[in-house]
């Protein structure tokens, strides 16, 4: 474990040190919430728990800074339970391994919690702050923003009472977020008919791995692999070169994470064990090709295994194999409204073959309504083919930009005047909360920010460790800047 808590600044770090030792995974948040909790009473601030677990604590505004209008942070308890396959971790009893290489602090294997660790720490360190001066203050510590988004839909109207909200959730220091996109879940099932393995056939185990995977919002544009699509183009080829029959397949374990790892287990004919071995290692070395840039630890192997005792009868398996190498994946509109923006994506997260039943779960993702819900009925469409049964639930509206925000004039001008540029105005191609909570209180004037994080959602997360010197400096300088109501 590194000293992370001896970085500047330090009462960002030395949190945020506290919260590695917390294991905080989606879902399993009791515990990081009764820690906030306790740190608001231990500093005799206003601390309030909400009826699904989200966190709120108000601090009094600074002798001469009570005219000012009411500061909401916000962030997420939750962190991505992403680790390597050849790493020994718990997420729900493993304390976070921390490691400062060069100018940036990552994680031993895992995922490191920055997002949102380092937003939480941010607004802890201000409540506990002496010397900052600011208005009235309130920080709202939500629950399962990664898997569900439970805490901003379950908060109720009136709790807050601020008039400005700044989630501490995005992942470019520098930039000033202004919208996002919303999402939708899309999921898979069928049940297929199952046979006794046929007689004069080898098992072998095909795992893809290596992959780097990846926030699926964020991250949906460099052109990374997902490992579900590859296991399955090579199937549908391996059925028509080999007639191989499927008995088990997987990938993928997090609907917001592009999956890394998936493995089939196929059977191929005895006759043609060695051709069949020959044809693996052929596609290995297409992927490498393919992938060269964006995948250079792209792993595809076989190794034989004990036969299974059933597989998947050859009708079901045509059409499985074949709906989910077409179900729609990756970037599938660019934003027309703002330059180098991803307008609408899906990710096909999960796939489960085994025993008899199929599942796919996806996240649809896009910053205009319509489009989100055209990209997950055409999933649906895909699967229908296959009389599968398609849940289309867990639906959440998208941020849309106010270029007239007051907050935005306001850090623009902040922003320009320490540093000696614009920042740039963007919005994000990824779930934030803003969206549901400006649904229940449509008077904040809302905006985005944070320091420099790169790949979260996957065991390669890493956040700079200059960054969040700036976006701290930047959050006090901002305060004290805030206008009056």
């Amino acid at each position: 474990m590194s000293n992370i808590h001896n970085l500047e600044p330090k009462p960002l770090w030395g949190y945020f040190h506290e919260i590695c030792q917390i294991p905080h995974p989606s879902k399993k948040e009791k515990r990081i919430v009764e820690f906030i909790k306790d740190f608001g009473k231990k500093n005799n601030l206003e601390t309030v728990v909400d009826k699904v677990g989200n966190v709120i604590i108000r601090k009094p505004a600074v002798k001469g800074m009570e005219n000012r209008k009411g500061v909401i942070f916000q962030s997420h308890l939750d962190m991505v339970p992403q680790k390597n396959s050849d790493k020994k971790h718990d997420f729900e009893k493993d304390k976070i391994e921390t490691i400062i290489d060069g100018e940036w602090v990552r994680a031993n294997g895992t995922t490191l919690g920055s997002d949102n660790g380092i937003g939480v720490s941010a607004a802890m360190a201000v409540l506990a702050a002496k010397n900052i001066k600011h208005g009235p203050l309130e920080a709202l510590f939500t629950i399962d923003e990664e898997t569900g988004m439970t805490g901003a839909f379950g908060l109720k109207k009136g709790l807050l009472k601020g008039d400005i909200l700044m989630n501490l959730d995005s992942e470019d220091e520098g930039e000033l977020y202004v919208g996002c996109a919303g999402g939708i879940d899309v999921s898979v099932s069928k049940k297929y008919a199952e046979e006794k393995t046929p007689r004069g056939l080898s098992a072998y185990r095909v795992v893809i791995k290596g992959l780097k995977g990846g926030h699926s919002g964020v991250d949906i544009q460099l052109g990374r692999a997902n490992s579900n699509k590859l296991m399955f183009r090579f199937l549908m080829q391996a059925e028509s070169d080999f007639s191989i029959r499927l008995s088990e397949a997987a990938g993928g374990d997090l609907r917001n994470a592009i999956p890394r790892e998936s493995y089939s287990l196929v059977l191929v004919s005895g006759k043609k064990i060695k051709e069949f071995e020959k044809f693996v290692r052929g596609y290995e070395k297409m992927y490498r090709a393919e992938f060269a840039e964006t995948e250079p630890t792209l792993s595809f192997r076989a190794a034989k295994v004990d036969l299974p005792s059933k597989v998947m009868k050859k009708d079901d398996q045509y059409k499985i194999i074949r709906a989910v190498y077409a179900c729609p994946n990756g970037v599938q509109r660019m934003s027309q409204a703002m330059k180098g923006l991803v307008e609408t994506s899906n990710n096909l997260a999960i796939v489960k073959c085994a025993g008899g039943k199929f599942e796919a779960h996806n996240l649809t993702r896009s910053s205009v309504d319509s489009a989100k819900e055209a990209t997950a009925w055409k999933i649906a469409a895909v699967f229908h083919l296959i009389d599968a049964e398609v849940t289309l639930k867990g639906s959440y509206p998208g941020w849309k930009p106010n270029m007239q925000s007051p907050v935005l004039n306001t850090m623009s001008r902040v922003y320009k005047d320490m540093y000696g540029k614009t920042p740039e105005i963007k919005a994000i191609h990824a779930g934030l909360e803003c969206g549901i909570l400006g649904g229940a209180y449509p008077n904040l004037d809302m905006i985005s920010f944070g320091p420099t994080i790169r790949y979260p959602h996957s065991p390669d997360e890493k956040v700079n460790i200059a960054s969040v010197g700036k976006f701290w400096d930047f959050l006090v300088e901002t305060l004290r800047h805030i206008p009056v109501k």
